[in-house]
């Protein structure tokens, strides 16, 4: 198994925080997985290849995606975000918003969440 993934030629640790890369954290909507945030790695029309990326399952404090990308979220606690995982193809790619570090930060400080 690898466990490393290459951008522009280096190599990164699957997992590592790519925050000084020159990635840009992301929120992506799709027709039917959902949505996610995370970094792009690729992308080729409708799919994308997206790097420690987090399903964002159910979220609270934001009216849209939009809002979720530019404020975050305003109630953490009551948020539905799995964990990340260090690699996702996504097809049927339906929007891409660009976050705000607040934003990032926001999504990142809500505790994973399972069942």
């Amino acid at each position: 198994m690898n466990e490393y993934i290459e951008f522009n030629g280096e190599k990164y640790k699957k997992g590592c925080d790519l925050k000084n890369t020159t990635y840009k954290y992301v929120i992506v909507r799709t027709y039917s997985a959902g949505v996610f945030a995370g970094y792009i790695e690729s992308r080729n029309g409708k799919e994308c290849t997206m790097l420690n990326a987090r399903r964002l399952w159910y979220w609270s404090g934001a009216a849209s995606l939009s809002q979720l990308a530019m404020e975050g979220v305003k109630n953490p606690e009551k948020c539905k975000f799995p964990c990340e995982v260090d690699k996702i193809e996504l097809t049927e790619v339906v929007e891409v918003i660009e976050c705000t570090g607040k934003a990032k930060e926001s999504i990142a400080g809500v505790k994973v969440w399972s069942v």
